[in-house]
């Protein structure tokens, strides 16, 4: 019989304080709630939310746990598959993946496994177990290239096998996109980041920042030089994509990368850090997905009007419904059915407007969304002063253009199998690298299996 205990609510800043501040919306679960939440579980004998989790998480046993109130066990069981709970609870998309699966979604609500996840991870975090002796070596060496969840994952697992590993860094501070792309109110840095990144670190794992693979080293250097048996590309996909329309040279316009990366890694949104960042008056955010969101929510939080501009509809947006429903509450305003022909300059160069078409939607697509198509003699202006591209991203092609015989596809990623072997023997690759820009989940997932690769690589070379 279905479980009819109604999901436990997640408390959160109220949406008029938060817009204003950089501190985390959700609250996330204290005990009673979450072993109230727990209590949900049906414990299923063929559980289809493990099946659809990318690391294959065994959710109902560490929800058991949960339940019994031994959450260092549920922190080993999470373990055993993730070594980010805390990150993969806030941020991944659990409506697509376990969630989604959840038999008691079919007539009511799915257990909330990402809140549960999350409320675990935390745990851990603030109860931390003493430190365990470092896995004896095995001799051999391994770099990582990329220090965000693919190439935290990939270490951590080489590390519990025994190898030397060191992960490469090009800025200045450790996570990948978790430091520098997803916001502070969203994903705290210091509280969970840099202690999950300080959980690597306890397993021997070294870091080497400021290092641009394929300018400070290389490949080759590393593979041939410095004693590594191989190497794990896991250094995202940084590479901004633009409209190709007039007017986007103008002072005023920028990606959400950078603007993210200013934001969150330069501390634009603490007043004690002076940092170079233009917000302007009125911000115009082009794209619906997850990184959309967080730029026009960031924009907002700086002091600016903020707009969404979207050539589909609301129901083909991309991003996680949390998010948007979260920017809704926050006072965004969704410009939905319309798309950017021109942006406008003043004299001077700077970004004055932005001219549009609104689009209604035609036959859907090979992803299966339905195309749009331009209404003729829809134009129209909006007044702005930023506008901030949220058009995804591709990977940086430097390694690839210093490494003979790594093969790339026409989107500049990585080729890769299942395991995160390459075409260059010694080399394996994973997470955005190779599928563009995607989840953390599945990052981490890609990281696992290349060490698992590694291994077999390294043991029978």
């Amino acid at each position: 019989m279905a479980n009819k205990i109604a999901r436990v609510p997640v408390r959160e800043q109220d949406p008029q304080k938060r817009a204003a501040n950089f501190e985390e919306v959700c609250y996330g679960y204290d005990i009673e709630e979450a072993r109230k939440e727990a209590s949900r579980c049906l414990n299923c004998k063929k559980p289809r939310c493990v099946e659809q989790c990318p690391v294959s998480i065994q959710i109902p046993r560490f929800i058991s746990q949960v339940l019994q109130g031994d959450f260092a066990a549920a922190s080993r069981t999470i373990a055993e598959d993730s070594s980010l709970p805390s990150v993969c609870g806030r941020v991944c998309p659990q409506e697509t993946q376990c969630e989604g699966a959840c038999i008691l979604g079919i007539k009511g609500e799915p257990v909330a496994i990402g809140k549960l996840e999350r409320f675990v991870g935390d745990w851990a975090l603030e109860h931390p177990s003493p430190a365990g002796q470092t896995p004896p070596s095995n001799g051999h060496k391994v770099a990582v290239i990329g220090s965000g969840p693919s190439g935290l994952a990939c270490a951590s697992d080489l590390a519990r096998m025994g190898y030397r590993v060191k992960i490469f860094e090009a800025l200045h501070k450790v996570g990948g996109v978790l430091e520098y792309g997803i916001p502070e109110f969203r994903l705290p840095k210091e509280r969970i980041v840099a202690a999950s990144v300080e959980n690597v670190k306890r397993l021997g794992v070294e870091f080497e920042t400021d290092t641009i693979v394929g300018r400070t080293v290389t490949i080759d250097s590393l593979l041939e030089e410095e004693g590594y048996q191989a190497v794990f590309i896991g250094s995202g996909a940084g590479l901004p994509r633009f409209m190709g329309i007039p007017g986007e040279n103008l002072n005023g316009v920028v990606s959400a990368n950078e603007f993210l990366t200013r934001a969150n890694l330069m501390k634009a949104y603490d007043s004690r850090y002076d940092t170079p960042i233009y917000v302007g008056r009125r911000v115009v955010v082009v794209g619906g997905g997850n990184v959309a969101m967080d730029a026009v929510r960031t924009a907002k939080r700086l002091g600016a009007e903020a707009f969404i501009v979207y050539r589909r509809s609301e129901a083909e947006l991309p991003a996680r419904v949390e998010e948007v429903h979260h920017a809704r509450q926050e006072g965004i305003e969704f410009r939905m059915l319309t798309n950017p022909t021109e942006i406008l300059g003043t004299e001077q160069g700077w970004v004055r407007g932005i001219r549009c078409v609104r689009m209604t939607l035609g036959e859907p697509d090979q992803s299966g969304r339905r195309s749009p198509v331009v209404v003729e003699g829809s134009e129209f202006e909006i007044e702005c002063d930023v506008v901030i591209m949220a058009l995804g991203t591709s990977p940086n092609p430097l390694i690839a253009a210093t490494t003979a015989g790594l093969d790339t596809d026409r989107r500049g990623c990585v080729v890769a199998d299942g395991q995160g072997v390459t075409s260059r023997p010694g080399v394996f690759a994973g997470g955005d690298a190779v599928t563009g820009a995607a989840t953390v989940i599945l990052a981490m997932g890609a990281g696992r299996k290349a060490a698992r690769a590694i291994d077999e690589y390294i043991r029978n070379k």
